[in-house]
């Protein structure tokens, strides 16, 4: 009965692809065996047309728990046997992941599992960093990569550009969709490899990218999340705190797992004169050893190269990227730090916050801090500054940065267009990855 229902799937998924345009579907390579590679991971990922590997392989994949509720399609999927995801389970993720563990070393048993490791969907300019769900079990993969050699691209879909049905409408407009699938040869992991799943899936990345012809980003989606959040201080394309975010997970850190560890750290920050902290003062506040990348993390903050940096600016920065788009509860969480006994503080206390906290080496705040103090003390308190940022909630766009130039939305036009419209920051060569020297917040 099981082989009944999957030939008629792929029959059906076929038929819909045909009536889409996709009259031939190149493959090239040989797809590997169960028992050769349980896992393939597809990139890159540029649109939901990259179901069609997945249709006619009959993998399974990974998707959200609610869609076995769907009518028809969730009892169709069901019998690609996937991994669900159940978003409200908070052990969702590790269950997720010992559950691909266990079909990985099933030893063939299991139908393969497609997975997409960057997480997202791109422009194809290039691969952005591996999520590492599909190495930790250490089992060989066999990588696979995606081509559409059309001369008008309607297939790309990501967070900037065309929505979804305009994709769609687009695409079906055409007469002939070329789509190109390779499968590349079984990717073994050495012992290193299979020890760090990190280091497994940037190599597999490299051997993916080679046969792409394209560069890699070490930036992550949660990066371009960061940079495109809707909060009042939307940061600048020159900001460093996209290299800050890098340097923490590069230490092991998750910013989006730190929010909780923010008020113990503003506390201890708080507490220190001046809040000045040594690198091994700063590597026991974070409870790491000193490495070179924490000697990295450091420098971004050690303006004048004297050893010592402010650990209330570690501490703004670090709640700018846990949660971008609450633009006042990371403003509070500095007054707290920077304020004096009755909580207020003075201009020049201001502008670093708000240096800090848009990641920029230089920015004129007398402007603004003007027109909060409207009795002309001299000192603002938080209250001051949030009833200010409620009644004119654009504060940032007019007395900030009204001439430079920020990240746009997904809604406005982006400066310099890429192919649909990805981050233009996060191109490999505006990445900022490699030897080239580290920008410093005030160099």
């Amino acid at each position: 009965m099981h082989q009944v229902v999957d030939v008629l799937l792929r029959a059906i998924m076929r038929t819909m692809w045909f009536a889409g345009g996709f009259h031939r579907v190149a493959v090239k390579g040989q797809q590997a065996l169960p028992s050769e590679a349980a896992i393939l991971t597809l990139a890159p990922h540029s649109s939901y047309f990259d179901a069609i590997p997945v249709t006619m392989t009959m993998s399974s994949i990974v998707m959200k728990a609610e869609s076995r509720d769907i009518p028809i399609w969730g009892t169709l999927i069901k019998y690609i046997r996937p991994v669900f995801v159940s978003r409200s389970d908070q052990d969702s993720r590790r269950k997720t992941v010992e559950e691909i563990k266990r079909r990985a070393q099933s030893g063939g048993k299991w139908p393969q599992i497609m997975i997409f490791p960057e997480g997202t969907c791109t422009n194809r300019t290039c691969l952005i960093t591996f999520k590492p769900g599909a190495f930790i079990p250490g089992v060989p993969v066999q990588p696979v990569v995606l081509r559409y050699p059309n001369r008008l691209d309607t297939i790309t879909w990501t967070w900037q550009g065309p929505g979804a049905l305009k994709i769609l409408w687009l695409t079906l407009c055409q007469f002939h969709n070329q789509v190109e699938i390779e499968f590349l040869p079984v990717y073994s992991p050495s012992e290193e490899e299979r020890k760090d799943p990190a280091l497994y899936a940037s190599n597999v990345r490299r051997v993916m990218a080679e046969a792409l012809g394209v560069s890699v980003t070490d930036y992550t989606f949660e990066d371009c999340q960061l940079a495109l959040a809707e909060g009042q201080l939307r940061l600048p394309e020159d900001t460093c705190l996209l290299e800050f975010a890098r340097l923490v997970r590069g230490l092991g850190l998750k910013p989006e797992k730190l929010d909780r560890a923010l008020d113990r750290h503003a506390e201890r920050a708080g507490a220190k004169p001046g809040g000045r902290v040594t690198l091994p003062e700063f590597a026991a506040q974070l409870g790491v050893p000193v490495s070179e990348a924490l000697e990295d993390l450091f420098s971004l903050f050690d303006e004048g190269g004297g050893g010592e940096i402010d650990l209330r600016e570690y501490v703004v920065a670090l709640s700018v990227v846990c949660r971008p788009s609450q633009t006042l509860d990371t403003v509070r969480l500095a007054f707290q730090m920077y304020g004096s006994q009755d909580g207020s503080i003075d201009q020049g206390a201001l502008s670093c916050i708000l240096r800090t906290a848009l990641g920029v080496a230089e920015l004129s705040v007398a402007e603004l801090f003007r027109a909060i103090d409207q009795e002309e003390t001299g000192k603002i308190t938080f209250a001051d500054f949030e009833r200010f940022a409620e009644t004119y909630p654009d504060f940032a766009e007019e007395y900030l940065y009204p001439d430079q130039t920020r990240f746009q939305s997904g809604t406005q036009t982006p400066p310099a267009l890429t192919a649909n419209g990805f981050c233009t920051d996060f191109s490999p060569e505006n990445s900022g990855i490699g030897p080239d020297p580290l920008c410093k917040k005030l160099d």
